[in-house]
């Protein structure tokens, strides 16, 4: 474990629970239908999309840590999530998206912000790059499972030293 975990352990912010894959395994696939929710609710209802694209991200994060046998409190709760996921697995780029996507969806969901369907469009890759970076690290790399294969889609290729 990294010193953050270890603090957000100690602050009562993360909890230890048994390791889970295939309730992880579960969160990925999840987080991939929720993707798909985002692209297709883009145009009709970009909030709603927006906020399904932050909850693929949030998901497929806490998927790592569920690996991990590790918890968000309700007293952490998605800003401990990604903490600790920034802490574990931070020094890959494709992670940096995720504050940002958390402090925007925040203001459409508590201060009513409005989003438009090219914002969810523009962080739609980088959300799904997030997805299968964890699909990748909890082995949910599984036949069919791949995103949809629609005009952005190819942006959202990973091998496995890059992201893109």
């Amino acid at each position: 474990m990294s010193v953050d975990v270890d603090r957000l352990l100690a602050a009562g912010r993360l909890e230890r629970v048994p390791p889970d894959a295939v309730a992880a395994h579960r969160a990925i696939r999840a987080a991939r239908r929720h993707l798909e929710s985002a692209e297709s609710l883009a145009e009709e209802d970009p909030d709603l999309a927006y906020t399904a694209l932050y909850d693929a991200m949030r998901k497929a994060c806490a998927a790592l840590l569920q690996e991990r046998g590790l918890r968000a409190t309700s007293r952490g709760g998605h800003l401990a999530v990604q903490n600790a996921v920034m802490a574990l697995y931070g020094r890959t780029g494709v992670l940096r998206p995720f504050d940002r996507v958390r402090r925007r969806r925040n203001e459409v969901e508590y201060l009513g912000q409005e989003v438009h369907p090219d914002d969810v469009l523009a962080d739609l890759p980088a959300a799904g790059r997030i997805v299968e970076f964890a699909a990748r690290r909890s082995d949910v790399a599984e036949p069919g499972a791949a995103l949809p294969s629609r005009p952005h889609a190819r942006l959202i290729s990973c091998s496995p030293l890059n992201c893109q």
